[in-house]
């Protein structure tokens, strides 16, 4: 593995504020994941900055920050249009509840900044220069493929549990395996996971799941007992692995919740949206999650009608169908894009007609009269049974004589 990495993308966008750090006098580096991600090629989306300089030392040197966990040592930088988040090297002392440090000191040392990190394929740090500071072996441990906890995996667990759901997330986004006392160590410590807050679990599990190697991941997850300790999962060893082996990688997070749900075979509406709910997923996934589930159940045994694609929205109609084809039935997206396209309307919106215009024209107040009249002219003309025409929807509604 090369020690040396070019200063390109958005490393060099950063430049600037490493730059300005060290001509004050301090240390600054790249750290963390962005330079992971270089060392193997991969794209990197943005970089943190890790520093000397304590956080008031930070708001000296730039015009505009913001103190987004200015008592953990983190400043936002802003500067032209990005902004940079920058942490002081830090150590931590004893974890209390197995997710947040008791205190946090500041220190000027990278070594020990580093030392506290999760994994030594996290642990990097990579200055203005492009050269790389790996004290913990993190660049063989890249190239073996594997997943190891800096320094004693069992007190980096200790410390913040979160870091076993870390730990599988990347054997499942890098396809890499957990090295021994890595796996171990979660095994030992699955049931610290209680202590964590179900949201954090939730992000690292849709990630984990969106893996491009996630029967790799989900393998590691379900032998480590991990599991066992999230919402409505203890006793689906055999129903997630059956997930682990959809053919195509997953893209979105109701897409990982349906597939999930459809293999723990939730059959009714009430139960999936609980189980979702145990997850604390917005009501937006919980929503197109249940509908999804709807329509793959539909589709096993019956074609879409216009109304449906309608109802259900044409783009979770045709994702409906790409999906089914993933679960082994027989799918035709041409067919549903061709109806997609011969829809006269995609929305209530679009009608030519609304409530507004009916009372006007009847001269009656609204009631349950209107909202029915509105859906018969939604299905008259979606069907193909009339225009999208004021004249002709007022003659569909027998409306015409109450003027």
């Amino acid at each position: 593995m090369k020690k040396k990495l070019p200063i390109t993308g958005e490393f060099k966008r950063a430049l600037p504020v490493v730059k300005r750090i060290k001509e004050a006098g301090y240390e600054a580096y790249f750290v963390g994941g962005s330079v992971r991600d270089a060392l193997l090629g991969l794209p990197v989306n943005d970089v943190d900055i890790a520093t000397s300089a304590f956080p008031e030392e930070i708001k000296h040197l730039f015009k505009k920050t913001v103190d987004v966990g200015i008592e953990h040592g983190t400043v936002m930088v802003l500067l032209d249009d990005d902004s940079y988040e920058v942490t002081t090297f830090r150590t931590e002392s004893a974890y209390q509840d197995f997710r947040r440090p008791d205190s946090v000191t500041f220190v000027r040392s990278l070594k020990e900044d580093l030392k506290r990190r999760d994994l030594t394929i996290n642990a990097f740090a990579m200055d203005e220069e492009g050269n790389i500071q790996d004290f913990f072996d993190g660049a063989k441990d890249l190239d073996d493929q594997v997943v190891r906890a800096v320094g004693k995996a069992e007190e980096r667990f200790n410390e913040d549990a979160l870091r076993m759901m870390r730990a599988v997330r990347f054997a499942s986004q890098l396809g890499f395996h957990l090295e021994a006392d890595t796996f171990y160590a979660i095994v030992v410590n699955a049931h610290l996971l209680e202590n964590i807050a179900v949201e954090r679990i939730r992000v690292e599990f849709e990630k984990m799941a969106k893996g491009t190697y996630l029967f790799q991941g989900m393998e590691a997850f379900v032998e480590t007992g991990l599991y066992s300790y999230c919402p409505g999962l203890k006793h689906t060893k055999h129903d997630l692995r059956r997930f682990a082996n959809l053919p195509n990688q997953l893209t979105s997070n109701r897409q990982v919740w349906t597939y999930l749900m459809y293999f723990l075979e939730m059959n009714s509406s009430k139960e999936a949206v609980a189980f979702m709910k145990g997850w604390k997923l917005s009501n937006q996934v919980i929503h197109e999650s249940t509908r999804l589930l709807e329509l793959i159940r539909w589709r096993q045994h019956s074609s879409f009608t216009a109304i449906q694609l309608y109802d259900y929205s044409p783009e979770l109609a045709l994702e409906t169908e790409r999906m089914i084809a993933d679960l082994g039935f027989e799918a035709s997206i041409s067919h549903v894009e061709e109806m997609i396209d011969h829809l006269p309307i995609r929305s209530r919106q679009e009608l030519a007609i609304n409530g507004k215009y009916l009372m006007n024209v009847t001269g009656k107040k609204g009631g349950k009269w209107l909202g029915e009249a509105i859906r018969k002219a939604e299905e008259g003309v979606v069907m193909g049974h009339i225009d999208n025409e004021t004249d002709s929807i007022i003659n569909w509604l027998n409306l015409k004589n109450e003027q």
